[in-house]
């Protein structure tokens, strides 16, 4: 049993998840505390070991501290419409607030990476201090610091970074640190540089800052103002759809799950993972939230790069693609423990790397070419190789689909006839189908419709349980699993039929808590690991979704407004939330947003 004195022990040293917001270029972010405290970031990348990393590890993981040294209460916000963070500090003396940006760079070349810090005194007077302790490699590589010319150069065997500000900098050796105190009106400016090859460390003086801060604010307009939404929850849907935009690697088009690892799904808990990488699945459903809104260019982006992919030779369990890929396209994702972090809140292992990418999980195959189906129809008409590569993932499908597999949600308890799986596969078909006919493209379609006409009747008749009078996990048990709630969505079964109606029924006394729901209960299905988890967010969106459509629109709405209370104070999401109502796992995750986006748009359209 886990010692849960360690856990509260350790709980004092760390914020919670939820107070956090980030700030990114699109090839990585940081992650800013409500105390003004960057405590996760990786460069150059999403996936390149951290350079501060307190959320795993409050002594030895390295952060980036800057906060007024009075007490103060606190608040964060967003730009309007950017991907701009603002924390403010309120204060008996005067009101300060730190402008936290990452310029981004449209070119898909540019490999230098900033991190600006503005702290302005908006009233009376404010005394601030910072901190900068990088921790490079995860806290296992050592560093140097050197002054030059008013910049502190930190050093390591693989990453150099260059700090300058506009105020004095003292060196002790390791760490930067320094205390000024501003009046209204006055700022000052902390940027924190990859430093690549020869090009020196630059400075960021008041005016540069400031030409930095209208660029960035401007790129972050400029892409939102694609967005065709115009209904309810506006402010929560283009705050998910620039969180996904966060997410992207603009030198790919890879869309990561998250860009976190090891935040614990439960504290103290086993179930902790690395998710900076893409998931076939949740990218391509990201591409389905992103075209509904109007983004077609970050589809095209994806299909290039997953099409690039695709080797329908390949000996692999997982079939020609994987389940998830390197954000460069790398195939080889070893999962190791870094045995020096102490992990979020004392939650052991931290991970990096992800064991799950040689699983077998049909479901994707369904999931990438609903993506395409949807591209050609909302975006632009697909091009012949692609179709010829499309054609032939549905061939493969045809002779792979009844085939036992880890499933969904990646369990590492042994391989099923996952019910989710077999749906995904029909819908792979069925998809493939509408394009042929749609475009009149060659395809054989007899053969195409014999097969998924024989995954239907598969799941109608053994995914279906007389005892729970529900649809189920898979095939002989009586498990629940809100993995079904895509049924209707998918358009495999009338959300008005009442088999569906009925499984809804039985979901909802089974997994539903207060409109959130869970996944399915690891007691009754054994998934090979220790521990419990939340509530699974994007489950609680598929279920606002399939009241909407099932027409309990009232019930719907109702559960979607409880849902956005469940937000952080900044709209974003982790992928679970615990029974005291806490994000918990990694954060945010693209998961959850891209289902809000889908079940904002749905809702909005049934209530006219």
């Amino acid at each position: 049993m886990a010692d849960t004195s360690t856990y509260q022990g350790s709980a004092a040293r760390y914020l919670p998840v939820a107070d956090h917001g980030l700030v990114g270029d699109l090839r990585t972010v940081a992650l800013v505390g409500t105390n003004g405290t960057i405590d996760w970031y990786c460069c150059p990348s999403f996936d390149a070991p951290s350079v501060f990393a307190a959320i795993l590890d409050a002594d030895r993981g390295g952060a980036f501290e800057l906060c007024a040294i009075a007490p103060a209460r606190t608040k964060q916000f967003y730009f309007p419409d950017t991907n701009v963070l603002i924390t403010r500090f309120f204060t008996e003396e005067g009101v300060g607030e730190i402008q936290d940006f990452m310029p981004v760079s449209e070119s898909s070349e540019a490999d230098r990476h900033r991190l600006i810090r503005r702290v302005v005194c908006v009233r009376g007077t404010i005394p601030f201090r910072a901190r900068v302790a990088p921790r490079f490699g995860y806290a296992a590589q050592q560093h140097t610091v050197r002054m030059l010319d008013h910049v502190a150069l930190f050093e390591s065997e693989a990453l150099s970074l260059a700090l300058t500000a506009t105020v004095p900098l003292e060196c002790d050796g390791r760490d930067v640190r320094a205390e000024f105190r501003l009046t209204q009106g006055e700022s000052e400016v902390f940027a924190l540089d990859q430093v690549s090859g020869e090009v020196p460390p630059r400075g960021c003086p008041h005016a540069e800052a400031e030409r930095e801060f209208t660029a960035t604010v401007a790129f972050w307009r400029r892409w939102l103002s694609a967005s065709r939404y115009r209904g309810r929850w506006r402010e929560m849907v283009h705050r998910s759809a620039l969180t996904l935009k966060l997410l992207t690697y603009a030198p790919t088009g890879a869309i990561v799950a998250a860009p976190t690892t090891s935040l614990p799904e439960h504290i103290g808990g086993e179930r902790n993972w690395d998710y900076r990488y893409l998931w076939v699945r949740d990218a391509a459903f990201c591409v389905y939230a992103l075209l509904r809104l109007g983004f077609t260019e970050e589809a095209a982006e994806f299909m290039s790069f997953l099409t690039e992919r695709i080797d329908l030779r390949a000996d692999r369990p997982s079939g020609p693609l994987q389940i998830m890929y390197g954000i460069d396209g790398r195939t080889d994702l070893p999962e190791r423990r870094l045995p020096d972090l102490e992990g979020y809140q004392g939650s052991a292992p931290v991970r990096v790397g992800n064991a799950a990418a040689d699983q077998l999980q049909l479901d994707i195959y369904g999931a990438l070419i609903d993506s395409v189906y949807l591209y050609n129809k909302w975006g632009e008409p697909i091009s012949s190789d692609l179709w010829n590569t499309v054609s032939d993932l549905v061939e493969w499908v045809c002779e792979h689909w009844n085939q036992p597999d880890e499933g969904v949600w990646e369990t590492r308890g042994g391989r099923k006839n996952f019910l989710y799986s077999r749906l995904m596969c029909w819908v792979a078909i069925e998809r493939a189908i509408r394009i042929a006919r749609a475009r009149g493209l060659p395809a054989d379609v007899s053969h195409w419709g014999m097969v998924r006409d024989t995954i239907y009747q598969e799941i109608m008749r053994h995914g279906w349980s007389d005892t729970r009078q529900a649809f189920v996990q898979h095939e002989g048990d009586d498990v629940l699993d809100a993995a079904v709630l895509m049924m209707p969505l998918a358009k495999f079964i009338s959300p008005t039929d009442p088999k569906w109606l009925s499984t809804l029924d039985a979901l909802t006394e089974g997994l539903v808590s207060d409109s959130l729901v869970y996944r399915y209960d690891p007691r009754a299905s054994p998934d090979g690991l220790r521990g419990v988890e939340g509530t699974f967010s994007i489950c609680s969106f598929w279920y606002v979704e399939a009241l909407t459509r099932a027409g309990r629109v009232e019930d719907a709405r109702l559960a979607f407004e409880k849902m956005l209370t469940y937000a952080n104070h900044l709209g974003l999401y982790a992928e679970q939330i615990s029974h005291t109502g806490e994000q918990q796992g990694n954060f945010p995750q693209a998961f959850t947003h891209l289902a809000l986006i889908s079940a904002a748009f749905n809702l909005d359209r049934a209530l006219g």
